[in-house]
């Protein structure tokens, strides 16, 4: 995703921390019992450590200066059972917090991953991988820790140290106000580090996704890079990457050193201004040994409160920035939706039509006509229809509007007589069913990656096994049963352990399978050598005899396949006949049909010389 459409959202450019953390509200609600419960149990924990300073000064002050050693063991006892008891209010708190923490979390990466799979297609156009993915595990980690952490901390620290300054001033006006007055810089310090902590740590977060993006490419595109030796060149851009992110991190670093520095430095000075004064005042009698004793135990206890507002200013801010990150993608639009009442479809043929289909990419400037400009077709039940044209033409934009990838951007598209915009999304897609060019296959069996389209299938049984045994028949995909586990086999990532014919007829006979009314094949025997490709076409032909399909071809033998042709000009269907009418009567076509044929030439000297 550019950096420009990354760091302008102005949804949530405009909201402040506590504005965009309440977003997570909804997730939270469920939780908020335990983690209320936690906060008591960490605030009873920090009242308890505070209280025990009080004890040591009513001890200095009573027993050990009276000399009364019989009330000297009671006391230390009772200060022994405090400090269990802050123990045990420490362990409460951890074992509240930590469960609904992970719930949390399991609900914003199923929403996350729910939106996803909702989106458009013209979304995921748009947005790098890698920016997806630190937003589904790095950031939703970074609000667990915060919320099974960070801001229980956050708010009984804060808690605590007004409690402990009421103690302070109850001990001693003058230096209980003192050392008010004299923390006022960290609060002042706090609200500038907010402000350029959130830049920065967005940037950070903004660049680890960036980074991510990165590996993927390169783990993916493996082959390519080590067929072209590009191996040292992707460490080079993968190097500067990584170094603006650790120029990044070290800038934060900076930034957090800077209000620790403020933390660490002005309770120090505090502590050494009113060791000071309090001893004066005890040397002139307006302050007792035991009233020093507690103030200085209290300020003690206060210290790591104080001295932990940094850390968890920092990890707020963070917090802060990956909400908006999630947010990002939760706030993205779906142009592509299910209407109020879908329409259905009693007794589906497989009259597929293109009703005057434009369309143009979002992105696209306002000076470039409409990649589809006007297409009228109709494909009747049970017809093939090749669609043919030159590189660029939109064979296969149009492809992608029957199963609504993309919605046209005027006309329609019809199935048996009703636009396909009223027809909900998984209706629709039960009745057509698509094989790409690009074959794409899931880290899963070979079994599931055939029967994905059939939902009725997923507990297996004997109509499985026969429509998937069909299936790879068909595709000649039984190459599968001389696999290690045969149908069982695990594919791999992306199926990237299989070759590239090996995948394109694996995502064929995952279309065959579907059964569907209509079927959209966008070149789907391209990688495909020419016994194989005969065998297929072959096989085709018996599932094609009662199904509507509409083949992007390119190669004169797909064309074969057809009952007509629609030759594809200009954005506009310019021509439609039998592959020997067209011949005859289209320039165009004859033109468009010889360089079909030079690229199958082509590879066939490849495969001879191979």
């Amino acid at each position: 995703m550019p950096e420009s459409d990354r760091t302008t959202n102005p949804p949530t450019a405009r909201r402040g921390t506590l504005a965009t953390i309440s977003r997570l509200y909804p997730y939270i609600r469920p939780a908020m019992p335990r983690i209320v419960l936690g906060m008591i149990a960490a605030l009873i924990g920090a009242v308890v450590a505070l209280i025990i300073p009080q004890v040591l000064r009513g001890l200095v002050d009573g027993p050990l200066q009276d000399g009364d050693s019989a009330q000297v063991v009671p006391a230390v006892l009772f200060i022994l059972g405090l400090g269990v008891l802050e123990a045990v209010m420490i362990a409460l708190r951890r074992w509240f917090v930590l469960t609904p923490g992970t719930q949390v979390e399991s609900r914003l990466r199923n929403d996350f991953y729910r939106k996803l799979q909702d989106l458009p297609v013209a979304f995921h156009d748009r947005w790098q991988s890698g920016q997806l993915l630190s937003r589904m595990v790095s950031d939703l980690n970074l609000i667990r820790r915060w919320l099974s952490f960070g801001i229980v901390l956050f708010i009984v620290n804060i808690v605590t140290i007004g409690i402990g300054f009421g103690f302070l001033i109850s001990i001693n006006v003058y230096l209980g106000v003192g050392f008010l007055i004299c923390s006022i810089p960290i609060w002042i310090y706090g609200y500038v580090f907010e402000k350029k902590y959130s830049i920065i740590t967005r940037r950070s977060q903004d660049q680890a996704g960036d980074l991510a993006t990165a590996v993927e490419e390169s783990v993916h595109g493996i082959r390519v890079l080590k067929a072209f030796g590009r191996g040292k060149h992707m460490l080079r851009n993968f190097s500067s990457q990584a170094e603006d992110l650790r120029g990044t991190e070290i800038e934060k670093a900076r930034a957090i050193a800077g209000i620790w520095l403020w933390l660490l430095l002005v309770p120090d000075v505090t502590f050494a201004l009113a060791l000071l004064a309090g001893v004066l005042l005890a040397y002139n009698g307006e302050l007792s040994v035991g009233d020093l004793v507690g103030f200085f135990a209290t300020a003690t206890v206060l210290r790591w409160p104080i001295e932990s507002i940094g850390f968890l200013l920092s990890m707020t801010f963070d917090t802060r920035t990956a909400v908006d990150r999630y947010f990002e993608v939760m706030d993205e639009t779906n142009t592509i939706t299910d209407p109020a009442e879908p329409k259905t479809i009693a007794e589906p043929h497989g009259r597929l039509t293109f009703d005057d289909v434009h369309f143009r990419y979002q992105d696209s400037p306002a000076h470039v006509p409409d990649l589809l400009n006007g297409v009228d077709l109709t494909l009747e039940p049970g017809e093939t229809m090749a669609l043919v044209g030159l590189t660029g033409s939109g064979k296969s934009t149009l492809t992608a509007l029957p199963t609504r990838l993309y919605d046209v951007t005027g006309g329609a598209v019809l199935l048996d007589g009703v636009d396909v915009r009223e027809l909900s999304r998984e209706d629709l897609r039960t009745h057509i069913a698509m094989a790409f060019e690009d074959a794409t296959l899931f880290s899963s069996s070979v079994r599931d990656n055939v029967l994905l389209g059939r939902q009725e299938f997923a507990e297996g049984g004997p109509e499985a096994d026969a429509a998937l045994a069909e299936a790879l028949e068909i595709a000649q995909a039984t190459f599968v049963y001389d696999l290690p586990d045969g149908v069982d086999t695990k594919v791999g990532e992306e199926g990237l352990s299989l070759s590239g014919g090996q995948r394109q007829r694996l995502a064929l006979a995952r279309a065959v399978a579907a059964k569907p009314d209509v079927l959209v094949l966008d070149d789907p025997l391209s990688a495909l050598d020419v016994d194989t490709e005969a065998l297929v076409e072959a096989a085709l032909r018996r599932v094609l005899a009662s199904t509507t399909a509409l083949i992007v071809a390119h190669r004169p033998s797909t064309v074969m396949l057809a009952d007509r042709v629609a030759l594809l000009e200009n954005g506009r269907i310019t021509a439609i006949g039998t592959h020997s009418e067209l011949l005859a009567t289209s320039e165009h076509y004859r033109f468009v049909i010889s360089s079909l044929e030079d690229d199958q030439d082509s590879d066939l000297r490849e495969e001879v010389s191979a």
